[in-house]
């Protein structure tokens, strides 16, 4: 049930699949975008996908737009510190958007309606100690993946795909206490746009409660910087407000709600939008 990726053209890709009953366009080219829109409505019709949901530069929104498409996000300055990322996405069942999840988004707009404190520096985890994870790490990897989320996209439960991810400009973090690793993230890199997506956040059931996420986050962010990253984002879960918090409390600015986006922990979820300039 895994998705596949399809590369187009230049160097446009785009993912899809029957998990999420959604074609997600990751990244587009100004030259490909003939060929790019015909492949969306081959899919389409073909696969009868539900959402299409594409992340697109500003200038090249309004073809999107043409076609029924909405706003449902956008990272100011995302290419290269100029050019805005826009996230658009259309309804192919007009079900999908009807059904919106209202008590997630109540309980999301009561965290943003209240002040939080941000995160302190000079917070300390002296038993826990972080460092970036190597091929050698992926079976303990993979086994924390599929003890936290009961589905996914892809197949991270499988050691052999986190060591291909690792070959391809992914890179894993963790937080272990000893030896044994307690806690992990990823950061998704595209050297292209000098940008990151902070993602895959999993803690082990033994060790919940320290906070984790925000030893890996601060690491993570640290580490992104001394490679020239300059923007930072995340696409969280809106069910998941201890998630939503951590990266508010770190000063991420929240963009955008995407509505039954995707397929995660048994079931399609909606999804927040926050981002950070370094």
């Amino acid at each position: 049930m895994s998705d596949t990726i399809e590369h187009i053209g230049s160097g446009s890709v785009i993912q899809h699949g029957k998990l999420n009953d959604r074609v997600y366009l990751m990244k587009l080219k100004k030259e490909d975008l003939p060929a790019v829109m015909q492949r969306l409505e081959e899919l389409t019709r073909q696969e009868r996908y539900t959402k299409l949901f594409c992340k697109v530069p500003g200038s090249l929104a309004p073809r999107f737009l043409e076609e029924g498409f909405i706003r449902e996000g956008e990272i100011p300055r995302f290419y290269h510190g100029e050019e805005d990322a826009l996230f658009l996405s259309r309804f192919n069942d007009p079900a999908r958007l009807a059904d919106r999840p209202e008590e997630e988004l109540v309980r999301f707009r009561q965290l943003l309606s209240k002040p939080l404190k941000q995160y302190d520096q000079s917070e300390k985890w002296e038993d826990y100690h972080v460092r970036q994870l190597v091929k050698d790490d992926a079976e303990q990897i993979a086994k924390i993946y599929a003890q936290v989320f009961e589905s996914y996209p892809f197949p991270i439960y499988d050691p052999a795909y986190i060591v291909k991810m690792m070959e391809e400009d992914v890179q894993y973090f963790g937080a272990f206490r000893d030896d044994q690793l307690a806690a992990l993230s990823s950061a998704e890199i595209d050297f292209d746009t000098l940008s990151a997506e902070m993602t895959d956040f999993a803690t082990d059931k033994e060790h919940t409660g320290h906070s984790l996420s925000c030893l890996l986050l601060r690491t993570m962010e640290e580490a992104m910087q001394r490679q020239g990253i300059q923007t930072l984002f995340t696409i969280a879960r809106l069910a998941s407000i201890p998630m939503n918090k951590t990266f508010l409390r770190f000063g991420y600015q929240y963009s955008g709600t995407f509505i039954n986006n995707t397929q995660i922990s048994g079931r399609i979820e909606s999804m927040n939008l926050l981002y950070k300039h370094i």
